[in-house]
């Protein structure tokens, strides 16, 4: 391999000269070239928008995409320019097994329609998480890369050579204070001339790479409008979805209850989608009685009972409840299969099935 012996000595003179007075700026021994204010803003607003960038940039990922190693994965494929491969989201993986499982437990069996009618949700819950993941990286993330590997390296290239040429100046001022004669002192004086001029002449090349910031914090803050319109459109969506499941569910036969023996525990359905979490019960004592006259325990067929979840009486024909009490029920000819009639002491009324675990 051939060297360029002067060039190479050449470089490592300007290198050891430029160490030479960056030491000695930092001891105190020599002058420094001093920016003007509004360009030491200028750097310092660069600066910033940097770290910024990066940090918010990194955490997106993480949003996006929590699973470290499929990040370094992502990262390799971009990297080598390769497509990323398409992954199977966790949702839409979820919802695949409910629907095989729906398979083997029945399809047509309560237990098995519910399944496959979650899992259809939990796919399309996949498919918009992947669409929001989609839309977010290119519309939002790649302008934040973009910036930090494409404009900021060239701001960062460029403010490098200004540094050197800054150190390449005041360098040159101090060989002219500490010229002997007349002829080196020309001589300094024509370096001091030459190294002025490259290094205005880099200011402003630097300088009109910094003003471009505002720029780029613009071209952000559309990119961030765009993020915060896709997140909005993946929590509608899966808002909807879930709104439209619980719908279904409400409409399959509530009293999924079947006969307990000694080798199975019972089962029972959760409570209907529609009825609020924050229901209680009354504290009416009055609350639940029936007329004797319509309602006449039978002899025989009564069952104890847990009750699952708090429900509040609708009317004075219900029987109010409270999680975790004991009662004893039982059905009357032609009543309704989703209800049974509840007695609690001296109080009885109708009490909907689904929300009770059959003992006995």
């Amino acid at each position: 391999m051939d060297f360029n012996v002067k060039k190479l000595a050449s470089d490592a003179g300007v290198f050891f000269t430029r160490a030479v007075q960056f030491t000695e700026e930092k001891l105190g021994q020599a002058e420094k070239t001093e920016l003007d204010a509004h360009f030491e803003n200028l750097m310092s607003r660069a600066d910033i928008t940097k770290n910024w960038t990066e940090k918010i940039q990194r955490q997106t990922e993480v949003l996006l995409q929590p699973n470290p190693s499929a990040r370094v994965e992502e990262f390799l494929y971009e990297k080598l320019d390769r497509k990323v491969p398409c992954r199977v989201s966790n949702g839409e993986l979820l919802g695949q097994h409910m629907n095989d499982a729906a398979n083997d437990f029945g399809p047509s069996s309560p237990y098995g329609q519910t399944l496959i009618k979650v899992g259809e949700t939990q796919k399309k819950l996949g498919t918009a998480e992947r669409d929001f993941i989609h839309s977010s990286t290119v519309n939002f993330l790649t302008p934040l890369r973009n910036f930090l590997e494409g404009d900021w390296r060239t701001i960062s290239k460029e403010r490098r050579i200004l540094q050197n040429l800054r150190l390449d100046l005041d360098a040159c001022k101090t060989r002219v204070k500490k010229a002997k004669t007349a002829e080196a002192k020309a001589a300094a004086e024509h370096e001091l001339r030459v190294a002025q001029t490259e290094f205005d002449r880099q200011a402003e090349v630097t300088r009109l790479l910094l003003e471009g910031i505002s720029s780029t914090h613009v071209n952000h803050l559309r990119c961030l409008h765009e993020f915060v319109e896709a997140q909005a459109t993946y929590f509608a969506q899966c808002y909807q979805y879930m709104v439209d499941l619980q719908n279904q569910l409400g409409r399959f036969p509530g009293p999924f209850v079947v006969n307990a023996d000694a080798t199975s525990p019972p089962f029972s359905a959760p409570p209907p989608a529609t009825l609020s979490v924050l229901q209680v019960v009354s504290p009416n004592p009055t609350e639940g009685a029936l007329n004797p006259d319509e309602v006449m325990p039978p002899s025989s067929g009564t069952r104890k009972a847990r009750v699952l979840y708090d429900y509040e009486a609708a009317d004075s024909s219900e029987l109010a409840l409270a999680a975790d009490e004991f009662i004893t029920v039982y059905s009357l000819p032609g009543m309704d299969p989703d209800w049974l009639v509840g007695e609690r002491g001296n109080k009885k009324g109708k009490v909907p099935v689904t929300y009770l675990e059959l003992l006995s």
